[in-house]
């Protein structure tokens, strides 16, 4: 199998991106990192315009970069009015991507989606890159796009790079109280974005971006399917990492049935951080995982909390850790994931065994008395994205595990905020590619949502194979949200995805690695395509890729969920609660 050799590197500035966006889940709040611009960074721009060249370097600007800001680009595309606000030249020492100097466009669409567009001055290839946000977005950030913040292509200056806030200030859930800014987050602004981008871009250089792609991780990741579901001619190659698609369901079921689970019956939390590292231990020896501690198919292990159970009179320590009763029945509950009365999943996903030590701060309160990172982030989606007017007094309390409330909440906010649509035909029939990743250890959105979303495509689009000649899903052993945990998190999927779109090659491997704090690689790994994974059958060194080879994972392959989002009517189906109907995605064994 060919396997991807061009490494992506995480900056200090896209580690913090990244932690940015992790914040703005946990909190609902987001943070603006400012992107190191300053101390002499800024030139005075010339108003002479060039002609346009190209060169070994790549294609010239046309015109300077204080040309830009003068640009009267209000009915440059119809239907999309916006404005550029500022241009200026940035330093290559000064950009945050990588080594190339640029002209730093910022601008607005009507109503207030503020965008940031930085266009290579050399180097550019005729390449578009739009990047997505973390949590409730709110702020502008090129560099958010784990899978492609500091890979080749991108800090050589190949790609003109934008991305929005998505069309409101605040981190917060306030600005869903707006029907326009709502529909905005929902999933408007990239649509409106990728237009306005290409208009700039074309007066800039004097030609159009040949190849446009998205990357996107957590609402990144649901941008980049509401792109691929929506406007499937936007871009040739989209990158979805760790996608909230199903956002309602996992903004209410998801994260309410873990809070609930912690705080059994509203009381102190069971689970606390500092159970964590010996919790993790149980796990990794139940499910037998190997030496390096990381389960590479964690949906295969059974392992049930109940099997260490303390005996009567029996005190848990570290070196003879045992669960409580109420600890075993909130563990059973969030590796079983929310279910209605009927015993039905409301989110098609949990978590799994093996994610334990992401928990920290997520799941788990550093103390019993302490909240939960989904206590505050299901507070700002039940108060003020899902029902037609605000809830202020609303907490996770309130959520009712039952078919009717799921039928209620969705019926209200699936519409607006999902891309869940299995349908792909329009974007592949486009030559769209697709490329999914997610980590096992995943803390916020459970990759088993995604898992349940590839078979879905799968089924409607025709089969595995079918599927696979425009779409893609690679599983990350250990990874957390959207990167760290336990595993090698870093990769370059932005080579893989520009090679398939451009040169017909699929990834049908991508290598990841681990890299400490100085930057030294301490580990390589590979990882294939759903639904296989790398197992060492080598007897080499785990921290070394060539010691893998793809194994297929029965339990991915067979993975069948019995929730409310799906159904069965005569012939397989997918479907999903609209608007007070079923609205059904067709699909044949």
């Amino acid at each position: 199998m060919r396997m991807l050799s061009r490494w992506c590197r995480w900056t200090p500035t896209a580690f913090m991106a990244t932690l940015a966006a992790a914040l703005a889940l946990v909190t609902g709040v987001s943070i603006t990192l400012a992107n190191a611009t300053t101390g002499g960074g800024e030139t005075s721009a010339s108003t002479t315009a060039t002609t346009v060249s190209s060169t070994a370097s790549g294609i010239a600007p046309a015109m300077s970069c204080s040309g830009v800001a003068q640009l009267d680009l209000a009915s440059a595309v119809p239907g999309v009015p916006f404005e550029i606000t500022s241009a200026t030249e940035l330093a290559a020492g000064s950009n945050t991507l990588g080594n190339w100097a640029a002209c730093d466009v910022k601008g607005v669409i009507a109503p207030q989606i503020h965008f940031e567009i930085k266009l290579p001055e050399t180097g550019w290839q005729a390449n578009y890159l739009q990047v997505g946000c973390g949590g409730l977005c709110g702020n502008t950030n090129v560099t958010s796009a784990p899978a492609s913040t500091g890979c080749v292509p991108l800090t050589s200056g190949a790609f003109a790079v934008a991305s929005s806030d998505e069309g409101h200030y605040q981190g917060g859930g306030l600005f869903s109280t707006d029907p326009t800014l709502r529909a905005d987050f929902g999933y408007k602004s990239d649509h409106l974005l990728v237009q306005a981008a290409k208009a700039v871009i074309e007066k800039y250089y004097g030609q159009a971006a040949t190849h446009s792609y998205f990357d996107g991780c957590s609402q990144g990741g649901h941008q980049a399917l509401t792109e691929a579901q929506r406007y499937p001619t936007d871009f040739d190659g989209v990158i979805a990492g760790a996608p909230a698609n199903n956002f309602t369901a996992l903004n209410t079921f998801s994260h309410a049935w873990t809070a609930q689970s912690v705080y059994l019956n509203g009381g102190p939390a069971t689970i606390t951080n500092a159970d964590l590292a010996d919790l993790h231990k149980a796990v990794l020896k139940g499910c037998g995982a190997p030496a390096d501690g990381i389960i590479a198919d964690p949906l295969s292990c059974t392992w049930d909390p109940g099997t260490i159970q303390c005996k009567a009179g029996q005190t848990s320590t570290s070196d003879d850790y045992c669960l409580t009763a109420d600890q075993v029945t909130t563990l059973r509950r969030i590796y079983a994931g929310p279910t209605d009365e009927h015993g039905k999943l409301l989110y098609p996903g949990y978590q799994l065994r093996g994610s334990e030590l992401n928990w920290a701060g997520i799941i788990t309160p550093a103390t019993a008395t302490a909240n939960s990172g989904d206590i505050s982030f299901v507070r700002e989606t039940l108060r003020y994205q899902i029902f037609d007017s605000p809830q202020p007094a609303l907490t996770y309390k309130d959520i009712k595990f039952t078919a009717a409330y799921y039928k209620k909440v969705m019926s209200l906010g699936e519409g607006m905020y999902d891309a869940t649509d299995p349908d792909l035909t329009a974007f592949k029939k486009a030559g769209g590619k697709l490329i999914l990743w997610h980590g096992l250890g995943d803390q916020h959105i459970p990759a088993v949502g995604t898992m349940a979303y590839y078979k879905a495509v799968e089924k409607v689009m025709g089969g595995e194979a079918a599927t696979k000649s425009f779409a893609r899903l690679f599983l990350l052993p250990g990874v957390a949200h959207c990167g760290g945990g336990q595993g090698p998190d870093t990769f370059d999927a932005l080579t893989a995805i520009t090679d398939w779109v451009t040169k017909g090659t699929a990834p049908d491997s991508l290598t990841t690695k681990s890299v400490d704090s100085s930057g030294n690689t301490t580990a390589t790994r590979p990882v294939y395509p759903f639904p296989y994974y790398a197992k060492n059958t080598t007897g080499g060194s785990s921290s070394d890729a060539s010691s893998y080879t793809p194994v297929k994972s029965t339990a991915e392959a067979n993975l069948k969920l019995d929730w409310l989002g799906s159904f069965r009517s005569g012939y397989e189906t997918v479907g999903n609660w609209v608007g007070g109907k079923w609205v059904v995605s067709k699909g044949k064994n």
